[in-house]
C-alpha cells in the first residue's frame, strides 16, 4: 500500500476502466452514520438468525427502525453520489449501502450488494411491498411512539438506540400474516449469488482491460466487500482505496487516499470529463 496524494491517485486511474464498490463512509455526507468511521460508535447488528427467532427481537427490530426511519426516508444525494453518477468510464458500480441514495442519483450500471431498505419482502409468500406502505401501516398501529421517544441517537441503515420497545405493536404480511422482514442482506445471511457474479465479472473483466478497482468510503470490514478487493488484487488489477481510517483491505491497495469521499469525487470526475474523448 502506498499513502499518496489526490493527484497520484488521478494519474493511476487517468481514463482507465472502472468498477467502484462504495461503502458507508459516502453517506455521513448525507447525514447517515457510518458504521466504523472515526467517530462512529460501537455497535451490535441485528443478525438473520436473530430477527428470525422469534417474536421479541423482531418487536425491537421494528420499533427502532420505525423511529429511524424518518432520516434515512429524508436523506438526499450528496456530491459524492452525484459525481459518481457523472463519472464516465464506470463498467459497474458495486454498493454495499442499502439507502438508495445512488439510485436517486441517478447511477447507471449499479448492483445494491445488500438490497434497500426501502423495500420490504414477506419470508413466507414472498410478496415484496414498499417500507412506505408499511410505515404507514406501523404508525397507525403505533399512534404517537415517534412523540413519545423524541430523544434518540441515530444509527446506520435507519435504525436508532432505544431499549424500552415492549408496547411496539409490529405488523405483519397483510396478504398471508407471515414475516415481514426489510428486503436487506442481514448479518449472517449470504448475499445472493447472481449479485456476487456479475460484480465478480465486473471484476474479472478489468485485467484485460487495464482497469482500476476504487473502493470509496468502506473500511472492508466484511467479506461480502473485501472479496472484490482480494480478486482484483490476484488479477493483477491496480486497487485505489478512498477511505477515513484504515480498512481490512489497505494490503491490497496500489494507493490508499485518507480524505473525504466528496472531496475526492468532485476532483475525479471534473478530471475525467476534462480528459474524456469528445463525441463524435
Amino acid at each position: 500500500m502506498v499513502q499518496a496524494s489526490i493527484e497520484d491517485a488521478l494519474a493511476l486511474i487517468a481514463d482507465r476502466p472502472l468498477v467502484v464498490l462504495t461503502g458507508a463512509g459516502l453517506s455521513t455526507d448525507s447525514g447517515i452514520p457510518d458504521y466504523r468511521g472515526p467517530n462512529a460508535p460501537s455497535r451490535r447488528p441485528m443478525t438473520y438468525q436473530e430477527f428470525m427467532s422469534g417474536p421479541l427481537p423482531r418487536q425491537r427490530y421494528w420499533a427502532r427502525s420505525h423511529l429511524g426511519w424518518g432520516r434515512m426516508r429524508r436523506a438526499d444525494p450528496n456530491a459524492g453520489h452525484r459525481s459518481l453518477a457523472e463519472l464516465s468510464g464506470i463498467d459497474l458500480l458495486i454498493t454495499q449501502n442499502v439507502d438508495g441514495l445512488h439510485e436517486q442519483a441517478g447511477q447507471p450500471e449499479l448492483v445494491a450488494l445488500h438490497g434497500r431498505i426501502a423495500d420490504v419482502i414477506c419470508m413466507t409468500c414472498r410478496t415484496s411491498t414498499t417500507r412506505a406502505a408499511l410505515e404507514h401501516r406501523l404508525a397507525e398501529l403505533n399512534p404517537s411512539y415517534a412523540e413519545r421517544h423524541p430523544e434518540v441517537a441515530e444509527r446506520p441503515d435507519g435504525d436508532v438506540e432505544l431499549d424500552d420497545t415492549a408496547d411496539f405493536v409490529v405488523a405483519d404480511c397483510s396478504a398471508c400474516g407471515g414475516i415481514l422482514k426489510p428486503d436487506l442482506v442481514f448479518f449472517g445471511e449470504n448475499v445472493p449469488a447472481p449479485r456476487v457474479e456479475r460484480c465478480y465479472a465486473a471484476v474479472d473483466a478489468l485485467a484485460a482491460r487495464d482497469g482500476v478497482l476504487l473502493v470509496v468510503g468502506s473500511s472492508l470490514t466484511v467479506m461480502s466487500g473485501l472479496r472484490f478487493p482480494r480478486r482484483a488484487a490476484r488479477n493483477g488489477t491496480p486497487v485505489v482505496i478512498v477511505n477515513r481510517g484504515a480498512t481490512r483491505g489497505d494490503e491490497l491497495a496500489a494507493i490508499k487516499l485518507e480524505v473525504g469521499c466528496s472531496e475526492f469525487l468532485t476532483v475525479l470526475t471534473a478530471s475525467r470529463s476534462i480528459t474524456a474523448p469528445a463525441a463524435i
